[in-house]
């Protein structure tokens, strides 16, 4: 079955969170981070901001949306908040699919960089990224809004020893691998 990459329409916004709660359901495997799958999504209107913006892009095959990346454009930066493919989609490279589809706008649009926070020890977050082009930031590396999004997420109750910031530097030429 093949899978279009799109910018996602106000239409797609209700489509959402059931995506999202669905990817959650892997987090079960990981220990102490059992509750995410069971923790609030983004309601669907939480989504328009990105969606008008034209930072957020729909998986859609013919059974319909199957995956959505979210991001938001700040300063010389894409930053991407979420990242969610359907548990019964996952494994098909369509999350790759989806950054590439972000690192693609990021050129066009001139920015310096694509960033993103995400878990350390978990198999498909920072080991991923590096795999395609991102840096693990140290935190006298991180910029205030890095820092301050870490800050949130964990006051939010993320573990901060399984927290990272991450960046894909535009500038330096690197290409989705």
């Amino acid at each position: 079955m093949s899978v279009l990459i799109r910018l996602a329409v106000p239409a797609d916004a209700a489509n959402l969170p059931d995506i999202e709660r669905s990817a959650g359901q892997i987090f079960v495997q990981i220990p102490g981070l059992e509750w995410i799958a069971d923790d609030h999504v983004m309601l669907a209107e939480q989504h328009l901001p990105a969606i008008t913006a034209q930072t957020a892009w729909v998986a859609s095959e013919d059974a319909g949306i199957v995956a959505f990346l979210s991001a938001e454009h700040v300063g010389d930066a894409l930053h991407i908040h979420e990242i969610s493919v359907h548990a019964d989609a996952m494994g098909q490279g369509i999350g790759r699919r989806l950054i590439d589809a972000a690192i693609a706008a990021g050129r066009v649009r001139g920015l310096s960089a694509v960033t993103l926070t995400t878990f350390r020890d978990v198999p498909w977050n920072e080991l991923y990224y590096h795999r395609l082009g991102f840096e693990t930031l140290a935190a006298r590396q991180l910029d205030q809004r890095l820092a301050l999004v870490l800050k949130a997420e964990i006051e939010a109750g993320l573990p901060r020893d399984r927290r990272c910031a991450m960046r894909l530097n535009l500038a330096l030429g690197h290409l989705p691998v």
